[in-house]
């Protein structure tokens, strides 16, 4: 390690909790010259990138380093490999001077570049096919954080096996406070009301600094504060830009004022709604395109709207929305690895998926997410057979699975039709 770092640095490490994106970070190191961390702020991109690295500079903690880094980029690369360049983004320069750098080098794991803001386009033009990959880092899924125990596998669900295990029985209660305490490593360990409270400042420093550093354009915190409450009141839903307008500032916002903040949002990766699926069907049934709103993690929505774990037990519909949100944050965390994609299907008779996990080769599975009991598992068990009806004259159908993901229950089972019921807390990579 080199002079910028402490001389006990291993200890940095005691106690670390190992991520899902792991594995993939040491492939990657092994494939390309640099790897590009990104994912919202404290979500815990570097203490997973320094696992991997040798040496580091920070530009967001060392202001010399930064001064350096603006001035003349190459200047700060040196040290032993892998190179950590925390939070890049504050010096953009430095994306041509490592791409460059991988040129002469032509060797593998040479730098690690972590960011919790993706800058403008521009500045990342020049391309770096060949040369860098990127991992998305989001807040901990319950299994990272131990309180799932990953029994039944996203990648063996791909593969088409039914899940069969027996996992800790749950109350709605405790994934009450799971939503509301949230991923971010810093709140882990906290109170519910404490871990609302941190997050409720984190969103506040994002609206005043942190958007500001996406593209230069200084943004109203007010609105951004407002448009936030909105995506927090409609998350999982398929919320109009109008709609979000509307909430934002009365009726007379520029709903292209409200599409430029949530660029900027998804920019530090705040917001990442989740995009429609499309079978390419050769029915003539019309799909619904509109995203459905989601935030990097449901306790911000929680944090927004000061809903605590007794509010939710009291309003099930918002608690319904918000566990959604929170199966949704898994989900991506476990399809990273497998590059699976995620998306939700909805069409014009109103038949839905909240989850579709894809992977490159085109093998798929549907998901519906339900806080729990016998009727609602069948009706969302109904709605993915129709589905999967649906769907069967697609020109990919590589179905593997139909699952319902429920918040309680200690069993993961395949029902007679097909379906499998999972507990949140048994689904894992």
């Amino acid at each position: 390690m080199d002079a910028e770092n402490s001389d006990d640095v291993g200890d940095q490490f005691a106690g670390y909790l190992p991520r899902v994106v792991d594995a993939e970070i040491e492939r990657l190191l092994r494939l390309v010259p640099t790897v590009v961390l990104e994912g919202p702020r404290g979500c815990g991109k570097t203490t997973s990138a320094r696992q991997f690295a040798a040496s580091e500079v920070s530009l967001d903690e060392v202001p010399n380093a930064r001064r350096s880094a603006l001035v003349e980029p190459g200047s700060i690369l040196d040290g032993d490999t892998p190179r950590l360049i925390d939070e890049w983004q504050l010096a953009p320069g430095i994306w041509n001077a490592v791409r460059r750098a991988s040129d002469v080098r032509r060797a593998a794991g040479q730098f690690i570049l972590t960011g919790s803001a993706s800058p403008a386009d521009d500045i990342t033009r020049h391309s770096g096919a060949g040369r860098i990959g990127r991992v998305r880092l989001r807040p901990m899924s319950l299994f990272e954080s131990g309180l799932s125990d990953g029994a039944v596998s996203m990648k063996k669900i791909l593969d088409g096996s039914a899940p069969r295990a027996q996992t800790t029985t749950r109350t709605l209660s405790e994934i009450a406070e799971w939503t509301v305490r949230g991923g971010f490593p810093q709140t882990l360990g906290m109170p519910a009301d404490d871990a609302q409270h941190f997050l409720g400042l984190y969103l506040e420093e994002i609206s005043r600094v942190d958007l500001a550093r996406v593209d230069g354009i200084a943004r109203d915190p007010v609105r951004v504060s407002r448009l936030l409450q909105s995506l927090a009141r409609n998350i999982s839903t398929r919320a109009a830009l109008r709609t979000l307008a509307r909430d934002t500032d009365g009726a007379d916002l520029d709903p292209k004022t409200v599409t430029s903040y949530l660029s900027a949002l998804e920019r530090v990766f705040v917001v990442e709604d989740v995009p429609a699926w499309s079978p390419r069907m050769r029915s003539r049934v019309a799909l619904r395109s509109a995203p459905v709103r989601q935030l990097a993690d449901p306790a911000l929505a929680c944090a927004v709207l000061r809903a605590g774990p007794e509010r939710l037990l009291d309003d099930l519909e918002a608690f319904g929305l918000l566990f959604e949100s929170l199966a949704l944050r898994d989900l991506r965390v476990y399809a990273e690895p497998l590059r699976g994609r995620i998306g939700h299907y909805r069409d014009e008779t109103g038949l839905e998926a909240d989850a579709i996990v894809e992977l490159s080769d085109g093998a798929w599975a549907a998901f519906e997410v339900k806080l729990g009991g016998e009727q609602a598992i069948e009706h969302a068990a109904t709605s993915l057979t129709k589905l999967a009806e649906r769907v069967a004259h697609t020109v990919r159908n590589r179905l593997q699975a139909l699952a319902v993901i429920t918040a309680t229950g200690g069993y993961a089972y395949q029902r007679p039709d097909g379906v499998s019921v999972i507990p949140i807390t048994a689904l894992g990579p």
